[in-house]
């Protein structure tokens, strides 16, 4: 596992891609799914240039990506808010876990909890006291065995229009 460099993006938008239109049929509708394929998977340049990305790669090939923010942008696809890029206050704020994403021969490796790992011992050292995320249903039963638990269940809005489940998610440090 590394930092993830501008140079790593157009792989992990393929991963990102290709992880979401092979998962999310699996646990929503195809117009849902179809959705979350185009508007949950856009790489967050700001979360590279933080260094608070990770990915996986080997033999030269990114097969997993997620990290963690001090921003306030809760997750991709919840549209520009006013305050994304506001830095969240470590003693108030969780910090986020974001964009995690692990391509489907590579899963249940522990590649994901590697990922989170490295996202808690980064926000430790930063002074988070909890970490927050929104996860869509396939990612809910690796961060349920991981230790987040669920704060509420509610419906995301997509720009198209089109509403999929999603659950958040905390984590004490």
């Amino acid at each position: 596992m590394r930092l993830a460099t501008i140079t790593d993006i157009s792989q992990i938008e393929t991963l990102m891609r290709v992880s979401g239109t092979e998962l999310f049929p699996r646990f929503y509708t195809t117009e849902q799914a179809a959705s979350a394929a185009i508007y949950l998977t856009e790489p967050d340049v700001t979360l590279v240039n933080d260094g608070t990305y990770f990915v996986h790669e080997v033999h030269k090939e990114i097969v997993a990506c997620g990290g963690w923010s001090k921003r306030n942008k809760l997750y991709t696809g919840s549209g520009a808010q006013e305050d994304d890029g506001r830095m969240l206050d470590p003693a108030t704020e969780p910090a986020r876990v974001r964009a995690m994403f692990v391509r489907a021969d590579w899963t249940r490796r522990g590649l994901a909890k590697q990922i989170l790992d490295g996202c808690v011992q980064a926000a430790r050292t930063e002074g988070f006291r909890s970490l927050s995320l929104m996860a869509t249903l396939p990612g809910v039963p690796l961060y349920r065995s991981y230790g987040f638990e669920e704060t509420r269940k509610t419906m995301v809005r997509m720009p198209d229009g089109v509403q999929l489940e999603g659950v958040e998610m905390t984590y004490e440090l």
